[in-house]
């Protein structure tokens, strides 16, 4: 039984260790040990010769998404010159439209204020010489229709919501091309992120055609400024449909081979993903659709869906309506837009518990209108929940640490007979009616819950900017005087001293030694964490305290 606890000791303290230099080689820039990318260096871009300019590769490839679909658009051999730009204002957004095919080429959030110059705002998509990421839509299927390449006429309107208006629309409208005439309305809504976008097509030749829709998002590879190296988020594609739900796709499984994700459904939607953030094309109604991933040039990739408009004869139109969502990942809002899109806020294999677990943070919230008060309430009310369990584990840690002093005795009495010392030691444990794992185990039935609860914390975009008390102005952000990760580090001390010491003095040694290894990983973690593990400690105290006492353990 001590060689089991040993090992398990070992392989914990193993593990902190490794992790912790992992977080460090990401953070100055060296490949992680586990195989992902490493952090670019400072000032790392987008592969782009200047500002402004599109790489001609973002051209949809056709041929290659799959075996009906047409021929690439002509022109795709250079890129145009930079075209005509609007920026379009609203109380929440900021955006910047491209007269060459209509395409979304800046989105910035006027509610969210960026970390790392908070006299800025959070700019989502951008097109600059340090990063791109574009929303761009165009026609395919027979040669020479508009894509996102071709120039297009912006027409007159107002491009500012004023005060009492709901909604501005801005249009597009390109030449006749490839027998076609594409006009693109882009529709914003007072205090909405999703943007209505509808795709006109009429047809000016004199034969009937059948044209698809591409709508796609292409974005660099490099993570998102400010990005953590000591906690994981997902950044790249997302790909969901009803069969096979939420399908991350990894930048690096782009870049070495064709991608796993479903090709084709009559539903879904796509969009890339990164913490706190997204951006996806949304078509809720039921229409044959196909999906594609690929890179399309150096650190430059897309995620995208093809939709068949049918037949167009001479002289008619067709019209479709689709969605273009860029802002956070607020779970309330994004459960009303499509089905699955809440998914975006990615608990990983927690799900199941991490959305009742939001559900009542945010109830809680309502109620004490601070998210900090909301956390400690939560941790409060799920100490509460596990009280029996707890207590079944304190008390056999309490009783352990009643008899320690026997068995150090014995220890020291059969160190040179190990096996009979075993057998002594297990003597007593029947006799005392003492588990040696009696304290482990009701604590690993609450793992899940208390994961689930950090991936809540560590995913919830209402935490960025949200203050507690005195210093601690955003829950989002590490303490700027680490403050609360020393008070965490003396609390798992404290607690390390009110559990029984291990009679291995190697064992011993690593008890003491992990809280001061977490507690340099929390150095570098979120505020609202590590108050939530602040919490837990405490009320752990408190409980183990009260049972020690009770039962005249000191």
């Amino acid at each position: 039984m001590t060689d089991m606890r040993r090992t398990l000791l070992w392989v914990v303290f193993t593990m902190s260790l490794v992790l912790l230099w992992d977080g460090w080689n990401k953070h100055t820039g060296r490949p992680s040990m586990f195989g992902g990318a490493s952090r670019p260096a400072a000032g790392a871009s987008a592969p782009l010769s200047a500002p402004g300019a599109v790489p001609a590769a973002t051209t949809i490839a056709a041929a290659s998404v799959s075996a009906p679909i047409g021929a690439p658009p002509s022109g795709a051999a250079s890129a145009p010159a930079a075209a005509q730009t609007v920026t379009v204002a609203t109380d929440v957004v900021k955006a910047t439209l491209d007269a060459r095919g209509g395409d979304v080429v800046r989105v910035e959030l006027l509610t969210q204020v960026d970390q790392n110059d908070r006299s800025k705002n959070v700019v989502l998509l951008d097109r600059s010489a340090a990063r791109i990421y574009l929303a761009q839509t165009g026609l395919i299927g027979a040669a020479g229709l508009p894509t996102h390449l071709t120039p297009m006429l912006l027409q007159p309107g107002e491009t500012t919501l004023a005060p009492g208006r709901d909604a501005i629309s801005v249009v597009f409208e390109s030449p006749e091309q490839g027998g076609v005439r594409l006009r693109k309305t882009l529709t914003f809504n007072r205090a909405s992120y999703a943007v209505q976008v509808r795709h006109e097509v009429v047809n000016t030749s004199g034969a009937s055609l059948s044209p698809q829709l591409y709508l796609q998002l292409v974005r660099d590879g490099n993570p998102p400024p400010g990005e953590s190296s000591f906690y994981s988020t997902f950044t790249g594609p997302v790909i969901y449909t009803d069969a096979s739900k939420f399908t991350k796709i990894e930048f690096k499984s782009i870049e070495k081979t064709a991608a796993e994700h479903d090709k084709s459904a009559d539903n879904g939607w796509v969009a890339m993903v990164q913490h706190y953030f997204f951006s996806a094309w949304l078509h809720n109604d039921k229409a044959p659709r196909e999906f594609y991933t690929r890179k399309v040039d150096n650190n430059l990739y897309a995620v995208g869906e093809i939709f068949a408009l049918g037949e167009i004869a001479p002289g008619a139109a067709k019209v479709f309506d689709s969605q273009l969502f860029v802002g956070p990942q607020e779970e309330k809002r994004l459960e009303a837009l499509s089905p699955g899109l809440e998914l975006v806020k990615d608990y990983g294999w927690f799900t199941i518990i991490a959305k009742p677990l939001f559900w009542l943070l945010d109830q809680l919230h309502t109620l004490l209108g601070n998210w900090g008060w909301a956390i400690v309430a939560l941790v409060v009310l799920l100490k509460a929940a596990f009280y029996g369990l707890n207590a079944s584990a304190y008390r056999s840690m309490a009783k352990m640490k009643a008899i320690n002093p026997k068995v150090m005795a014995l220890r020291e009495r059969l160190k040179d007979k190990p096996q009979q010392m075993q057998q002594e030691m297990m003597r007593i444990y029947k006799e005392e009616k003492v588990n040696p794992l009696g304290g482990c185990l009701p604590i690993l039935v609450q793992m899940p819950v208390f994961i689930a609860l950090y991936w809540v914390l560590l995913s919830s975009v209402e935490m960025r900017n949200a203050p507690w008390v005195g210093w601690i102005t955003d829950l989002s952000v590490k303490d700027p005087f680490y403050i609360l990760p020393l008070v965490m580090t003396a609390t798992s001390v404290f607690m390390t001293w009110l559990q029984p010491t291990p009679p291995d003095p190697m064992q011993a040694r690593m008890m003491w030694m992990m809280p001061l290894v977490f507690g340099v990983m929390f150095f570098f973690f979120p505020a609202g964490l590590v108050m939530y593990w602040i919490t837990n400690n405490l009320l752990q105290i408190a409980q183990q305290w009260w049972i020690n006492r009770q039962m005249g353990v000191n």
